[in-house]
C-alpha cells in the first residue's frame, strides 16, 4: 500500500500514475511519501528478479473509524470531528482549524478502500502502480461546515493561517482501477462521515491521543 502523499507537490490534476516520479513530494509529508515510493521500487525489483506477484496501490485519504483523532495531527477528518465533539461536551463556543482552508482533498470511505484492495489482489498482476479513490474532491474550507453540521457543533471557527495547508490539491485519476479490476467507490461521502462520527461518539472517550 502506497499513499497519495507520494505524488509531487505540484502534480497535474487529476494525478495520474505516470506522473508519480516527476518531481519532489510536498515538504510536510515528503519523508512518509518517499518511504512509500521505495516500497514501489522494491515491489518492481522483486517482480523483475524473482517473478514475484507484488502490486502497489495508491489510495486517497481515508474516512475511517479508529483513525488518529489527535486534533493536532494532519489527519483532517478525525481531527475536525474530535474538535467539534470536544467543544460540544466541554461547552466551548469556538474551535481552531489549521490553515487557510483552500487546499483540496479526495476521501474514500474505508469499506470502499477495502473492496478496492481485495479486488486488486484477486484480479491485478502488473508492476505499475494504481490509484484507489472516489470521484469526490472537496476543499478543507467546504469540509469544515459539513462536519460541523453532522456533529451538531454550534460555535465559531477560527482559522490558524500560521499552520501550513499542505499539498494544494490532492485529486487522483482512478480510471486505471476501474479498467484493470473494475473498482468504483460506491459509498456517499456524508454517509461515511456519519458512520465515523457515530463511532467516535460511542468510542472516543476510550481513546488515548
Amino acid at each position: 500500500m502506497g499513499t497519495i502523499c507520494a505524488y509531487p507537490k505540484f502534480t497535474q490534476v487529476p494525478f495520474k500514475e505516470e506522473n508519480l516520479w516527476n518531481s519532489y513530494a510536498e515538504e510536510t509529508t515528503a519523508p512518509y511519501g518517499l518511504a512509500k515510493k521505495m516500497m514501489l521500487v522494491q515491489s518492481q525489483a522483486y517482480r523483475q528478479q524473482y517473478g514475484f506477484n507484488s502490486i502497489f496501490l495508491l489510495p486517497v485519504n481515508l474516512c475511517v473509524s479508529r483513525d488518529n483523532f489527535d486534533p493536532f495531527c494532519p489527519h483532517v477528518i478525525p481531527a475536525l470531528i474530535k474538535k467539534c465533539c470536544d467543544a460540544i461536551s466541554e461547552g466551548e463556543n469556538k474551535i481552531r482549524v489549521r490553515g487557510t482552508g483552500k487546499a483540496t482533498r479526495k476521501f474514500i470511505y474505508v469499506e470502499d478502500a477495502a473492496e478496492g484492495i481485495v479486488l486488486a489482489t484477486e484480479e491485478y498482476n502488473k508492476g505499475e502502480p494504481v490509484n484507489i479513490g472516489s470521484g469526490f474532491e472537496i476543499s478543507i474550507k467546504d469540509l469544515v461546515p459539513i462536519i460541523i453540521k453532522l456533529t451538531g457543533y454550534k460555535g465559531a471557527v477560527i482559522r490558524d493561517k500560521s499552520k501550513p495547508d499542505g499539498q494544494p490539491r490532492r485529486c487522483l485519476n482512478t480510471s486505471n482501477s476501474e479498467k484493470e479490476f473494475w473498482f468504483k467507490a460506491v459509498h456517499d461521502f456524508e454517509d461515511g462521515l456519519r458512520k465515523t462520527i457515530k463511532w467516535f461518539a460511542k468510542e472516543g472517550s476510550k481513546l488515548s491521543v
